[in-house]
């Protein structure tokens, strides 16, 4: 990847509509979930985004997977959704912009303490 792709975010877009791409191909209720799936997972993402790439290729790598199978999606996600994007993103070790704000405050706190 270029410095001019990078600053710019043409490396992500690719990326992305290539996602869009794999998505076309599967059951409507696997793209449902997917946009829910991209709908929790944002907030976890640092400014660029680029920390959550890998987990949406894997997300998507098995859901196409389990739709070849021809398992309903609630045998593969659960009800629970949200949780799982919690739990996928928490076990990746996705921190959102709120955690990096929220480590940065307590820094300049304790700077300003003398601690």
């Amino acid at each position: 990847m270029n410095f001019w792709d990078k600053i710019t975010g043409n490396d992500m877009t690719k990326e992305f509509k290539a996602f869009e791409a794999r998505v076309k191909k599967l059951p409507a209720d696997y793209q449902a979930a997917w946009k829910e799936i991209n709908d929790h997972l944002w907030p976890h993402s640092d400014f660029t985004g680029r920390n959550l790439m890998p987990i949406l290729d894997g997300v998507l790598g098995l859901l196409e997977e389990t739709a070849g199978d021809e398992q309903p999606i609630q045998e593969v996600l659960g009800d629970d959704i949200k949780g799982f994007c919690s739990a996928l993103a928490g076990e990746e070790g996705a921190k959102s912009y709120r955690d990096n704000w929220r480590k940065q405050l307590n820094n300049n706190v304790v700077k300003k303490l003398g601690k």
